[in-house]
C-alpha cells in the first residue's frame, strides 16, 4: 500500500472529509462548511487526499466537485483484510534474533482471539 494513502487515511480531519464525499460530491465551500473547517484547510487535505488517489475532482463551472474514490478505497480494503486474515507464525527459533526464552514465549503464545478455541 502506498504510504500517501496511509498518511492521509491517518489524519482525523482528512477521514471527516472522506465519510462527507463518500455520501455526495462536495466543492470546498461545502466541505468547509460541513466539517467546521476553513476552506483554505480543506483545500490542503484535498491536495494530501487527491495525492494519494483517494478523491478525484470534477469541474462544474467555476467550482470542483470532489468525491471518493472507490476503486482505491477497495483496494486498501482488500489489503487491510489481507493484513486481517494472515495467520499469525512463531519465530523459527532462537537463532533468529531472539534468546531461547523468548522463543519459547513467543511459540506459546495464543493471541486472545484464539483463546478458548483450541
Amino acid at each position: 500500500m502506498d504510504d500517501n494513502i496511509l498518511k492521509a487515511l491517518g489524519e482525523p480531519k482528512r477521514f471527516l472529509l472522506l465519510k462527507l464525499m463518500a455520501e455526495r460530491g462536495y466543492c470546498v465551500r461545502a466541505l468547509a462548511r460541513k466539517s467546521n473547517l476553513s476552506e483554505s484547510a480543506v483545500s490542503q487535505h484535498l491536495k494530501v487526499l487527491r495525492e494519494a488517489g483517494l478523491v478525484y475532482g470534477v469541474k462544474k463551472g467555476y467550482y470542483t466537485h470532489y468525491g471518493l474514490n472507490k476503486e482505491v478505497l477497495t483496494q486498501v480494503i482488500s489489503a487491510l483484510e489481507v493484513l486481517r486474515d494472515t495467520k499469525r507464525q512463531p519465530c523459527d527459533g532462537p537463532y533468529y534474533g531472539c534468546s531461547e526464552s523468548e522463543y519459547l514465549k513467543c511459540k506459546a503464545y495464543v493471541p486472545p482471539e484464539l483463546r478458548g478455541k483450541e
